[in-house]
């Protein structure tokens, strides 16, 4: 996990062709005011192991062989010690520019500020972003490659990158103007990220070109916010999260939510061209289609079996009538069987489905070195990976595929978060997954580990978490954040190994997770109709209804949930990864039919997610498999406990739909 930025002064942006109004002003109360020193403090909390910030400048010059302005530029790296004190204290004044940052540059000359912030999880070297080649290609990345690139089990991802992308083709002028990629053919920049398999946001400046290009993944599993330049505000701004205002509003609670977006998922560029008369450079800002037709499909997220035929449907429903009564006629003591009755009345489709699923955690887990270099703990050291834990079927599922893919010598932290103690469900039912996780791997040491929190008392920690939600604003966003970012933290209480959870005597220790990748389950409801809006559209439209609501879901995750997570959970110098998400599991669920995925004719915890609740049986996780959805916001309770806070009561909330609502009002910060 990384965290990167970049600042660009002195370019006149051309966003016609993504139908940007960039001349209609933003208020003045919706300027951002913020420091250098909060931007790398901000991306320091998600790369904890590095932290580095280069400029680029242009300048045009007279060509030799053209009677036309040509650019030159120049890199120098900037030492945070050697910020002016200018820089650190007033960043942001009117049309985004202060008079020590731009009192010893030409007026015909252009800046861009790259920042990298690093948590390195690969490699056996330690490196420091932004990466930078002998050519001046400039590269600052957050992502993992599992696959599409082949990387070496000790070879850092970014440094792989960075060489193959220096060896990308230029693109001329006239192919940029025309968005005729095409004619670059393989080995272009869109051809390189096209064909990565993993999650990934990046900044990269190709030197020969003048271009620079931006990005995330096809499905936004890394955060990048972007804003696009206004009148009243005439810089270009990519950060992996917003830093802390300094005119944050502490007295209200709230944020200045309109100066940042979700960057849409896509590669984009910017061709940077000499100035014109208005001695600006000008930069035209382009879109460009992934190169990858597999990717292509995933993207639209179309399946082939939608509506099932009467005896289709009859046949899947007695599998799963069939399934049900052997799960309750298994003894739960019994460890699972290769060959028993729970593994015949499975489907091979579920089969295919976990084969997938295990191949994500292992890429997820195991398949590189992590990187170890300048830990002293390394020896004492014995969590690498842990689970955002709430019992339920997801992490049920991730954690007993972590079992089988993680070397025995480590342990595996559970990360359960409730906002009330041993009451909250999540917490419940995060004990009975540890027992039926220790059944059927006893030689695993496990950790629950039970963060507990006070939401009145997360003063700090609330506001905190809205400066980490920013552009997302309500009050769902927020709870959610909240639990995700405590979750993270992983600063709770574990119990004994052999202590019994009914025993009131039973010892406690003070524990804080060290692991630095956090397996978590998002993607799950989505792909398998996990939500209760998929039931009532089911009900009201029937099977193309659902599809067209699970597609939705898909299609917009970026947007609604995992930038707002991503943020959250990598504050804490953590990992988020997405077993759920990984490409070749998406394509073969996509490959099952829709009745074989889910069938919500049958009852909560039954039908719904029929397919992972498949998946779950042949890990020997029976009890897991009948479990009904519950979102993270409701199982540790803080959705009560908030809707208390700010309503009142629960019921004062649902009348106000307190999930949905933006957060305008003022927050009880005593």
């Amino acid at each position: 996990m990384c965290g990167i930025a970049l600042i660009i002064h002195g370019v006149r942006f051309d966003l016609s062709s993504l139908l940007i109004n960039s001349t209609f002003p933003v208020p003045k109360s919706e300027q951002l005011v913020f420091t250098i020193a909060d931007l790398r403090a901000a991306l320091r909390r998600r790369g904890p192991d590095s932290l580095g910030s280069w400029k680029l400048l242009l300048h045009s010059t007279v060509s030799s062989c053209l009677p036309e302005l040509e650019i030159a530029s120049s890199i120098e790296e900037v030492k945070e010690e050697s910020c002016s004190e200018d820089e650190r204290n007033c960043f942001s004044l009117a049309n985004g520019r202060t008079e020590s940052q731009f009192s010893t540059m030409p007026s015909s000359a252009a800046e861009l500020h790259f920042f990298g912030a690093s948590l390195q999880l690969r490699g056996i070297s330690p490196i420091v972003q932004p990466l930078i080649d002998s050519s001046k290609n400039i590269l600052l990345y957050n992502g993992e490659i599992f696959g599409g690139i082949d990387i070496g089990g000790e070879e850092n991802d970014g440094e792989v990158l960075l060489q193959l992308l220096g060896e990308c083709r230029s693109c001329s002028p006239y192919l940029h103007k025309t968005n005729n990629f095409d004619r670059m053919g393989e080995g272009s920049v869109p051809d390189i990220l096209s064909r990565i398999k993993g999650p990934w946001a990046i900044i990269y400046w190709q030197e020969s070109s003048k271009i620079l290009w931006f990005g995330r993944d096809a499905f936004g599993r890394r955060s990048l916010l972007v804003h696009w330049p206004t009148v009243a505000d005439s810089r270009f701004l990519l950060s992996s999260v917003s830093p802390v205002s300094s005119d944050f509003e502490a007295e209200n609670g709230t944020t200045k939510l309109n100066f940042w977006e979700e960057l849409p998922c896509g590669i984009y560029s910017i061709s940077i061209d000499a100035p014109k008369l208005d001695g600006l450079f000008l930069g035209e800002v382009k879109k460009h289609e992934w190169t990858n037709a597999i990717l292509e499909e995933l993207i639209k997220w179309e399946r082939t079996s939608v509506e099932p035929k009467p005896e289709e449907l009859h046949i899947s429903s007695s599998k799963t009538l069939t399934r049900k009564h052997d799960s309750h006629s298994v003894n739960s003591d019994a460890l699972p069987s290769k060959s028993g009755p729970m593994q015949a009345s499975n489907s091979v489709l579920a089969q295919t489905v976990l084969m997938a699923l295990k191949e994500s955690v292992m890429r997820r887990s195991s398949l590189h070195t992590i990187f170890q270099a300048g830990r002293h703990d390394v020896e004492n050291e014995l969590v690498p990976v842990a689970v955002l834990f709430s019992g339920g079927l997801d992490s049920m599922i991730i954690a007993a595929l972590l079992h089988e893919c993680l070397d025995p010598s480590y342990d595996i932290d559970l990360l359960n978060v409730s906002f009330d103690g041993r009451s909250a469900p999540d917490r419940i039912s995060a004990k009975a997954g540890l027992n039926e996780l220790r059944r059927i791997a006893p030689s695993r040491k496990w950790k629950l580990v039970e963060i507990d929190a006070d939401l009145p008392t997360l003063t700090f920690e609330t506001k905190h978490v809205m400066s980490l939600l920013n552009p997302a604003n309500t009050y769902m966003d927020l709870n959610i954040g909240i639990a995700l970012w405590l979750a993270a933290g992983g600063d709770g209480w574990v119990y004994e190994e052999n202590s019994n959870y009914n025993d009131e005597d039973r010892q406690c220790i003070k524990y804080k997770s060290k692991a630095r990748i956090l397996l978590v389950g998002s993607g799950a409801d989505e792909q398998c109709a996990g939500y209760g809006r998929h039931r009532t559209k089911y009900r009201n439209g029937s099977w193309l209804a659902l599809h067209e609501e699970m597609k939705l879901d898909m299609q917009r995750i970026w947007k609604r949930n995992l930038g707002r997570d991503d943020r959250c959970i990598a504050d804490n110098g953590k990992e988020a990864r997405f077993p759920f998400l990984d490409e070749d599991v998406i394509k073969i669920l996509l490959g099952i039919p829709l009745w074989e995925v889910t069938n919500l004719d049958q009852p909560s915890g039954v039908g719904d997610k029929k397919i992972l609740r498949e998946v779950a049986e042949l890990l020997g996780l029976s009890e897991a498999a009948a479990l009904p959805k519950r979102a993270i916001q409701f199982g540790s309770r803080i959705a009560r406990e908030s809707n208390r806070k700010n309503y009142g009561s629960n019921r004062a909330a649902n009348q106000a739909s307190a999930g949905s609502a933006v957060i305008h009002k003022q927050l009880d910060m005593a």
